[in-house]
């Protein structure tokens, strides 16, 4: 055979690769609203910028002649390659429903190995795309002893997904099912995205739940994207549609270098970094006891009032997201007093701990408004663990070594003040809005334990009321800011419209930032 003939042969084979499944199987996936796997990767990445490899992959090594015509496996299920996000190179594993139900194969696992092998080694991030059926149990409607047999030299995605922890960013959407092994690969990776309606996660299907446990359960009921968003927070955000999930990948990545030791990458704007929003003087109400929602101060103070949340349906209590000031990417940290009074819980504490270190891995300066009442207290929480829970975000924002700036918005309360950054945690600017405290807790609090007795012998409960309020605000001028700034305790109180301006200022100089640590193995945080 000539090279002529070679080279048809070869484009032949590879046009029937690009065709995935074909058709009919093309047709379903649509059918269900969900793009497919080479649709998915056109809309990732940038144009004409995507090398494919082991796209001749086959089911078992086997040549398309070999195959069963009723059961083609081109490129294995799994698409793998390198391509390029607002120009800077990103690997990706793209599964294909449309072959095998994007099952993992012997051959598949080994084209997706390569994804990581090339994104440590090149330090780029590394994007999934999970639309799986899990594991491949069946070959020819029967499972396979040989499979089964190798299941001892499996595991290896998931180790290789702990090393490239923290050094590349690593994003797996759930655009379809993930179940069995597809459901931890976003179980390791920072952002979790999942399309509404279509993605589900959970370690074991309906049917494997039927017959272990006996619970007749739907897919969506089991692991949806609701599930995943506002109960369990596994998964960082729920979006309508293929395209707009796709699209929010490339937005997270934007705010990330492509590895820890790059510095993340400055966006130019032309919203004024001195920029002043009348707003903040109205946006605190004059009651302490009044709810506000923290996101509107988050809004005015970042570029363009655009701001990226991560996890905003769980623990509604704490925010947490991605924005920009003056260009500089920052991770926000808030509490928001619409939901629990802005009270820290176990979910709230966890949310936190796992935005901090994800900020700190990647060199994104962290910036916490505080409101805090401080930690939920009772039977309940403290049979969930909120010690240890609440330890985990304390231990990382010690940790944390990036920039760290710190806004006490309107209260500052306990151990809340102390894991939203409190002076101790080394803010790299401190200050506060005026009718700000801070203090082991508020003063009504203060006085419902200190003065128990006195007011339980009041002469009558509207006396004892009256008393209250007496002792509170002698109380409320040793924890009002002003007192703690007399001390030199913050670095200063402000106007909140000139907020913006400080934290741009902050954020230039502190762009060098290097803080020395004693030598250790590794920590020993909290579980």
């Amino acid at each position: 055979m000539k090279m002529k003939e070679r080279v048809e042969k070869l484009e032949e084979q590879r046009r029937r690769n690009e065709g995935l499944g074909g058709p009919e199987r093309i047709e379903r996936q649509h059918a269900k609203g969900k793009l497919t796997a080479r649709e998915r990767l056109q809309r990732l990445f940038d144009e004409n910028t995507f090398e494919e490899m082991g796209l001749l992959a086959g089911a078992e090594g086997h040549l398309p002649e070999e195959e069963d015509p009723s059961r083609p496996s081109p490129a294995d299920g799994v698409i793998t390659g390198v391509g390029e996000i607002d120009g800077r190179s990103v690997a990706a594993a793209i599964y294909d429903f449309t072959v095998f139900g994007g099952s993992i194969g012997t051959v598949g696992e080994r084209k997706v190995a390569r994804m990581r092998d090339l994104a440590l080694k090149h330090r780029i991030p590394m994007v999934w795309l999970v639309d799986s059926a899990g594991a491949r149990l069946e070959a020819g409607g029967d499972v396979d002893p040989r499979r089964l047999a190798g299941f001892a030299d499996t595991g290896y995605l998931f180790r290789e997904q702990v090393v490239m922890s923290g050094v590349v960013p690593q994003v797996a959407a759930m655009v379809g099912p993930g179940a069995a092994g597809t459901a931890y690969i976003p179980a390791l990776a920072d952002f979790v995205p999942m399309v509404k309606g279509t993605s589900s996660l959970a370690l074991g299907g309906p049917y494997l739940v039927e017959s272990v446990v006996g619970e007749k359960v739907t897919e969506e009921e089991l692991g949806g994207s609701k599930v995943h968003t506002e109960v369990s927070g596994v998964a960082d955000a729920e979006y309508p549609d293929d395209a707009t999930c796709l699209a929010a990948i490339r937005e997270y990545l934007s705010f990330f270098p492509s590895h820890c030791e790059e510095r993340p990458p400055r966006r130019p704007t032309a919203d004024p970094f001195d920029r002043r929003d009348e707003s903040l003087l109205t946006v605190v109400p004059d009651s302490p006891r009044q709810a506000f929602d923290m996101n509107k101060v988050i809004l005015s103070l970042v570029d363009d009032r655009k701001f990226f949340p991560l996890k905003p349906r769980f623990a509604r209590n704490l925010i947490t997201g991605l924005a920009r000031i003056d260009g500089w990417p920052v991770g926000i940290v808030a509490n928001n007093s619409m939901y629990l009074g802005g009270i820290l819980d176990v979910n709230a504490a966890d949310k936190a701990a796992r935005f901090i270190n994800l900020c700190d891995a990647f060199q994104v300066p962290l910036l916490f408004l505080q409101d805090v009442p401080g930690f939920m207290v009772g039977t309940k929480v403290e049979q969930q663990g909120i010690i240890r829970h609440g330890a985990k975000m304390m231990y990382a924002a010690a940790s944390a070594t990036v920039p760290k700036f710190t806004v006490v918005v309107r209260k500052g309360y306990g151990a809340g003040y102390y894991v939203m950054n409190g002076r101790a945690f080394e803010p790299d600017l401190f200050i506060a809005w005026p009718g700000a405290e801070i203090g082991v807790m508020g003063a009504e609090g203060m006085v419902a334990i200190a003065a128990r007795k006195l007011l339980q012998g009041a002469e009558s409960p509207e006396a004892a009321e009256a008393m209250k309020k007496q002792l509170a605000e002698g109380l409320r001028q040793h924890i009002r800011i002003e007192r703690t700034a007399a001390l030199a305790m913050v670095d200063d109180v402000v106007d909140p419209r000139d907020t913006r301006r400080l934290l741009a200022r902050a954020l230039k100089r502190s762009a060098n930032k290097k803080v020395e640590r004693p030598f250790r193995r590794r920590e020993i945080s909290p579980v």
